[in-house]
């Protein structure tokens, strides 16, 4: 499981947004988005660098937590 913080995630578009980038990742899984922490938790075994290019791509600056 790789957890991310996604500073700039606050509504349900961004969380839409979000589910989305990720669901393009190979191998991502399941994708649990936390907004009151602004934390994205992501169960499959894709590399945290995809992820954080994926979520690049659509705005939203990822570090992983």
């Amino acid at each position: 499981m790789t957890t991310l913080s996604v500073p700039d995630m606050s509504c349900n578009h961004c969380r839409m947004t979000v589910e989305s980038a990720l669901a393009g990742v190979p191998q991502a899984g399941a994708v649990t988005v936390d907004l009151t922490n602004r934390k994205v938790r992501v169960a499959g075994p894709a590399p945290a660098e995809a992820l954080i290019q994926a979520l690049d791509k659509v705005g939203y600056p990822a570090t992983v937590d």
